[in-house]
Parts: structure tokens; sequence; C-alpha cells
């Protein structure tokens, strides 16, 4: 009898991803940013109403910089805590079927995804071509997907 091939049991068991595009992406994003857009407003209304009472007019600039500060902590504690959970993903992204893995196909750490998101931060600085690239890359990866080693893929 000839002899039967069988696959090596690392070639066997590796997943076969289908990378998200830019469009599925953006779309994640945007429901991504109405969710924090959302919650900002809220937050920032109750600091409004908490600094305007006996507060004079010259400290109210404080308060404003806090609700930036606050709001760029909620976005990056959103990011980071989800894309690191078991979950995978925002709540944009799951809504959209999409995960975010490491080039190994794990789960992100905390600290790969406090990579990942700064390194998003950058590719929003550069006139969002780090962001652009997922539409021209092979693995559909940005710049701070190459940056923190992730893809972006349709959840199986």
């Amino acid at each position: 009898t000839p002899p039967v091939y069988s696959a090596p049991a690392s070639l066997a068991a590796t997943p076969v991803h289908h990378y998200a595009g830019f469009w599925i992406r953006f779309l994640a994003y945007l429901i991504d940013g109405v969710i924090l857009g959302i919650t900002g407003f809220f937050l920032g209304l109750m600091i409004g109403i908490v600094t305007r009472l006996g507060v004079d007019h010259e400290t109210s600039g404080v308060a404003g910089g806090a609700a930036g500060l606050l709001n760029f902590v909620l976005g990056f504690l959103y990011f980071t805590m989800f894309w690191s959970s078991a979950m995978q993903a925002s709540l944009g992204q799951k809504i959209c079927g999409l995960s975010v893995i490491t080039t190994e196909g794990e789960q992100l750490s905390y600290l790969n995804a406090v990579g990942r998101y700064f390194g998003l931060v950058l590719s929003f600085l550069i006139l969002c071509i780090g962001v652009l690239m997922v539409a021209f890359t092979e693995r559909k990866q940005g710049l701070h997907d190459m940056l923190a080693g992730t893809y972006v893929i349709k959840s199986p």
C-alpha cells in the first residue's frame, strides 16, 4: 500500500484568516466614534455643571482642558481594554464582525493593545496615511497594525 501523507499538526491547525478591508474597518470606527462621542458628551456635561458652580470665568478654561484629557483617557481605555479582552475587538468592530489578533493569530496582550493605540494616533497624525494604508496592503494592515504586529480579521 502507498504511504499516506498527513500534514504536520502545526500546518493542520493553522487557521485561514480573512483580513478586514478599509471600508468595514471605517464603519466600525464610525460606530466607536458615536459611542465615545455620546459618552464624552455626557461626561463633559457633568464636568461642566460641576465646574460652573461657584467657579469664576478664568478657571473654567482649566475645566475644558480637564474634559479634553478625560476624553483622551476614555478613548485610550475603551480601545486598549476591548482589544486585549476576550472579545478581541472594540464594540464597533464586534458589531461589524471583526476581531483584532496578533500576527501569530493570538489575542492581544494589554501592552500590545497600548502599542497599537499609540500607533493608531500616529496613523491619524500623519494625514491619515497610516490608516489609508489598509486599502493598499496585502494583509490589510495600517501603519498601526504593522507597528504593533496585528491584523484585523473577519470573525469566524
